[in-house]
């Protein structure tokens, strides 16, 4: 299975390094950097592990014995340790510069155990340090680095890797359909999507479009003989998708509300990503079929969804026109969705600990 794993330096990024001696040991000269274990400690609930990967010159000498650098680095790892992180590896080089080795920063000959194939997710793994040597190391590795310092903080680590990661692939097969669904919630670029229902694919592009996410959804399956088995079944796969990225909830803002005209018909969509699932639905369409989508599929689509997705949806809509009706409600869910999973902080928006 593919892990999300962060290479992190140590001092420098971890722990603040002293400017003369370069040498952290003695427990005066022990300083966490700011905010690195809330940080850390948010991005473990996001399924992140850590790997600590350090060069320690001239580790083991007179100027710089092996047990005052335990005393501090065995402290600060009980710090960590009380907080719940625990680094899953710890990589030092005690060599210099002048020693010419095999094993220091940037060279990845510490590392070879963790770039095996299959181990590590490359998209959604990093390597975290101070120096340019670290961002060199990063490239070594095939990954993305993270320069640490003056204009980085650990909270702007923290936003930027739990934004970036909002993203799923789901793939659903039944013997009357098969559907694959990606997604990027943070990311939005231009969608791809066919379901072989043209008026559908119109529709869920103006979800992807007003909720300003990225969307790649192809289906097939026995849509020329009806097409609820493929409403049905993207609904469901699309829900799960969106549940899987959204994640545990921490810091989304949880409710969307949004009142919408299209011509003559105005839409409203108030949903809560509660946790439970529940659809009201109040349109009246005057046909059987906009284009080649039966309009009583609109309002299972949104069932199928909010089943799959555990969330609550309350929609409503009046007009004289099938397809601004139709449209006006898709729009106002996917701008209602794009206020109810922007993160704006770090807690879980309940009052009972859990959704």
């Amino acid at each position: 299975m593919f892990e999300k794993i962060l290479f992190i330096d140590r001092d420098g990024t971890l722990i603040s390094e002293p400017k003369k001696s370069f040498q952290v040991d003695n427990f005066k000269k022990l300083i966490f950097e700011p905010n690195v274990i809330t940080t850390l400690s948010i991005l473990k609930k996001n399924h992140y592990k850590f790997v600590m990967i350090t060069n320690q010159d001239g580790l083991g000498s007179k100027q710089f014995p092996l047990h005052k650098f335990n005393l501090v680095h065995n402290f600060m790892l009980d710090v960590f340790l009380s907080q719940g992180i625990k680094f899953k590896d710890i990589l030092i080089c005690p060599h210099t510069l002048q020693n010419n080795c095999i094993c220091r920063k940037p060279q990845i000959t510490m590392l070879k155990s963790w770039l095996k194939e299959g181990l590590l997710d490359k998209n959604n793994s990093y390597v975290i340090g101070d120096r340019q040597t670290d961002m060199e190391l990063a490239k070594n590795m095939n990954i993305t680095g993270i320069q640490y310092g003056k204009n980085i903080s650990w909270n702007d680590i923290q936003k930027k890797l739990i934004k970036k990661n909002r993203t799923s692939s789901i793939f659903r097969q039944t013997k009357e359909t098969k559907v694959h669904v990606e997604l990027n919630l943070d990311n939005y670029k231009n969608s791809f999507i066919d379901t072989k229902i043209k008026f559908l694919d119109h529709m869920l592009e103006q979800i992807a479009i007003h909720s300003n996410i990225y969307l790649k959804i192809y289906s097939e399956g026995d849509w020329k003989t009806d097409d609820h088995h493929t409403v049905e079944d993207i609904g469901i796969v699309l829900g799960k998708a969106l549940k899987q990225a959204i994640g545990n909830k921490l810091g989304i803002n949880r409710f969307g509300f949004f009142t919408l005209p299209m011509d003559e018909s105005i839409a409203s969509c108030i949903l809560d990503i509660s946790g439970r699932p529940h659809v009201s639905f109040y349109a009246t369409f005057k046909y059987q079929k906009i284009g080649d989508l039966s309009t009583e599929m609109i309002e299972h689509f949104f069932q199928s969804l909010s089943y799959s997705m555990n969330i609550t949806i309350h929609l409503n809509a009046i007009g004289k026109n099938d397809h601004h009706i139709a449209e006006s409600l898709f729009k106002a869910f996917g701008r209602s969705l794009k206020q109810a999973i922007i993160i704006k902080g770090n807690k879980l928006p309940t009052s009972k600990g859990m959704l």
